[in-house]
């Protein structure tokens, strides 16, 4: 069985989603494989839940394990 891998990516542009996204801010991406077909990705935003958003907005971004296990924590623990 292969593992689903958990993807995070760097808010580069919020305009119009200024509530729901920080730029500069890392955030946990869910896959989403009809989404990826119209340039959206599934991200958990500011709210806890997850919304598409433009895929052009981030940059993904590859965490070492320690830090995504640490970003994981916090995201359940708040």
């Amino acid at each position: 069985m292969r593992r689903v891998t958990r993807q995070f990516a760097l808010c580069l542009e919020n305009r119009g989603n200024e509530a729901s996204l920080i730029r500069g801010k890392v955030y946990r991406i869910l896959p989403d494989v009809q989404a990826a077909k119209d340039d959206l990705i599934r991200v958990v935003d500011e709210s806890g839940e997850d919304y598409l958003f433009a895929k052009k907005q981030f940059a993904f971004v590859n965490l070492p394990q320690a830090v995504k296990r640490r970003m994981l924590a916090i995201e359940r623990a708040s």
